[in-house]
């Protein structure tokens, strides 16, 4: 007999029946929940622009700084390393005093950092802005998925999850476009991008600071201050709270961080330095570096609306597996040929895998996580793994400074590093991990957090402390959530007061 984690990968036929149809769902929004997404979308979006300000500029900054590749990727590791920084902090204070005012703040000082990182004169004064950078982009991702999905209905979220993830795709593709039509154009070359960044970024925070706080949270409020539990008690229960879900939920902390380490190996291996390998390792000048980057991202976006819309009925682990496995068939394509069109379809095919299975992540996460804590919870487990993967860029640049290859080029063979086959390695193994990860894991495949306490609440710490009754009498509220059985099925997190029940 199958494994219970192998025959739960797809929804129950029941649960799947229960869905609203998707355009009927849409159809439904209010232009605030419309903006309370578009706004959590535009923040990752343009925190994604940012980070990739580095990597697209690796050739200009060597030059500029007269350093090595390895050298200017230690900015890229940096931030990667902080972000879990920024994480903890932006997350819990997100959970516990709302998202509307810590997102805006987020916003505006990586906006400061960015302008900054473009009037540097020295290597040591970019290290330190991309390390203060690394701290505020860590807030982000929570505070901008807990934005945009908690606010959707149920039968949305998947699609929704797609979109969001698209901004980190969004984000690459401008700051590619930005590097092959505006840097070459100005007198300031690579530091108008990161100028162009710092606006995009004042901009994203005007449009959060328009819109109301989220309904969720101030619902949440609203019940507190009926019960007369001020500030200080809030404060005090929270913690309470946080340090009950930490005792319950280790176990779950630990696969989190385990998956989004796999995940973030996956996304730095394979975009990082991608553009360096085309330059150094195939041959080819800066433009079509980038316009190869441009060309697989923007139709490989495409493919993360697909991901989250499919996993809303074949579920989130198995979209996840599914397109782990193309990374894999693909990766031939990704390192072998030496002509334009075949570099950008092997790109193109690789990235296709690559975010569909991101797309998924957001309401994966979202869904998992203790429902109180879901700004805290996947931000700080998706930063933590970025943090584990830091080194990726690193350790190819190490690797192709080690594993050599020639290639024909300005009329004479020359000795390059052999990026190609130290990335499809990487790829290669990165993605059974993601695989073998994926598949043992839990699943709560539409789960209603929306109607859960938030963290300041007392009893928050529970999986079935309901908003709406401080009994746990409301299981039937949970109907459509499913565990994905596997080593978490009877484990802490799934202990009484946290288990998750299924209409039969």
């Amino acid at each position: 007999m199958a494994p219970y984690f192998l025959k739960n990968l797809v929804p129950r036929r029941e649960i799947r029946a229960e869905a609203r149809p998707l355009l009927r769902v849409l159809a439904t929004l209010t232009w605030i929940q419309w903006a309370h997404f578009f706004s959590g979308w535009l923040a990752w979006t343009c925190a994604a622009l940012d980070f990739f300000s580095v990597p697209l500029s690796v050739t200009d900054l060597e030059t500029q700084f007269g350093k090595s590749t390895h050298d200017i990727t230690t900015a890229i590791t940096i931030t990667l390393i902080l972000r879990s920084v920024g994480a903890v902090i932006f997350g819990t204070l997100s959970d516990r005093f709302g998202r509307k005012w810590l997102l805006v703040f987020n916003l505006l000082l990586i906006a400061i950092l960015e302008l900054g990182a473009g009037f540097v004169q020295t290597f040591p004064q970019f290290l330190a802005l991309r390390s203060l950078f690394g701290v505020g982009m860590g807030g982000i991702w929570g505070l901008a998925t807990s934005t945009a999905l908690e606010n959707l209905p149920v039968e949305a979220r998947g699609f929704a999850s797609g979109i969001l993830q698209g901004g980190n795709a969004v984000g690459y593709l401008l700051a590619a476009v930005l590097n092959l039509f505006l840097v070459p154009k100005v007198n300031a070359g690579w530091r108008a991008l990161f100028w162009t960044a710092s606006g995009m970024n004042l901009f994203a925070a005007a449009v959060r600071a328009v819109l109301p706080e989220s309904e969720v949270f101030l619902r949440a409020k609203r019940a507190e201050k009926a019960k007369g539990v001020g500030t200080k008690d809030k404060t005090r229960i929270f913690l309470k709270e946080a340090k009950q879900m930490l005792r319950t939920h280790w176990i779950l902390c630990i696969y989190a961080v385990l998956l989004m380490t796999g995940f973030n190996f996956l996304a730095h291996g394979s975009q990082d330095l991608y553009p360096t390998y085309l330059q150094q390792s195939k041959g080819f000048s800066a433009h079509d570096a980038a316009l190869a980057t441009i060309i697989s991202t923007v139709v490989s976006t495409l493919f993360l609306l697909f991901a989250g819309w499919v996993s809303q009925y074949i579920g989130r682990r198995l979209t996840i597996i599914i397109h782990a496995f193309l990374i894999g068939v693909f990766i031939p394509l990704w390192i072998l040929p030496t002509s334009f069109s075949s570099l950008a379809a092997g790109a193109f095919c690789v990235q296709f895998g690559v975010q569909g299975a991101w797309g998924v992540v957001p309401i994966q996460l979202a869904e998992m996580s203790p429902p109180a804590f879901r700004a805290t919870f996947p931000g700080v487990a998706y930063q933590i793994g970025n943090m584990v993967s830091a080194a990726s860029a690193q350790i190819e640049a190490t690797g192709g400074q080690n594993l050599r290859t020639t290639i024909f080029s300005m009329g004479k063979l020359q000795d390059v590093p052999d990026y190609a086959t130290v990335q499809g390695i990487l790829i290669g193994v990165v993605a059974a991990f993601v695989v073998i990860i994926t598949i043992v894991g839990p699943e709560k495949h539409g789960s209603h957090f929306e109607k859960h306490k938030m963290a300041f609440q007392e009893g928050a710490a529970r999986d079935d402390a309901l908003i709406e009754d401080d009994d746990s009498s409301n299981d039937n509220e949970h109907v459509g959530e499913r565990k994905g059985g596997s080593i978490f099925e009877g484990s802490a997190e799934l202990s009484k007061g946290g288990e998750i029940k299924e209409k039969v």
